[in-house]
């Protein structure tokens, strides 16, 4: 299989994981609501999750999540079979992604993001990528509270020359990491 890390530091515009002792422009959610980040992989490291590699956001003032809003995020070419993204919501949720074509053609696709919220049960079967054990509120860090990240996947229906899949617009959906998947094995077989 191959597996590209795509990089995503330039759609950042949310800061959801916060250092211990800071303050600032911090808010996963409305009620400015963070994970800690010292609970999950360190800032630019690569994380694995179920087998796939995912470029963890770094420690940056601008952000480290994207609050989706509709960007298009271009990939790079390849016979793609799966996007997998490392994101959660702040309410369960599921909206539609275009995948869009060298060609000019654009295809639907569903993303499915559960919740966010401690304790919270999947919702859509993705697996779990990282749970905190506290959640940090404007004032405090609640113990105990423990928050989740999920793995989702968007399967490509029609593999082939994608240059860039398009977010809904959604700001209930958050993205944190990025990873493109070809199954060359499974490809060959059939």
């Amino acid at each position: 299989m191959r597996k590209v890390r795509i990089d995503l530091s330039g759609f950042f515009t949310n800061r959801g994981l916060q250092p211990p002792g800071t303050t600032g422009d911090y808010g996963f959610n409305i009620w400015s609501n963070t994970f800690p980040a010292e609970e999950l992989p360190p800032a630019g490291t690569v994380a694995d999750v179920a087998g796939v590699p995912f470029s963890f956001p770094p420690d940056a003032a601008t952000g480290d999540n994207i609050r989706c809003r509709g960007q298009v995020i271009a990939l790079p070419a390849g016979d793609w079979d799966w996007i997998y993204l490392i994101g959660a919501a702040e309410r369960r949720t599921e909206d539609q992604v275009e995948l869009r074509y060298r060609d000019g053609s654009v295809r639907p696709a569903w993303l499915r993001m559960s919740d966010f919220w401690p304790e919270t049960p999947v919702r859509f079967g993705e697996p779990l990528a990282f749970r905190t054990r506290s959640m940090r509120y404007p004032r405090h860090t609640h113990q105990n509270h423990a928050p989740a990240l999920w793995q989702q996947r968007i399967g490509i229906a029609e593999p082939g020359n994608l240059s860039a899949v398009r977010l809904p617009d959604n700001p209930a959906m958050h993205v944190f990491a990025l990873t493109l998947v070809a199954d060359e094995e499974a490809r060959c077989a059939r």
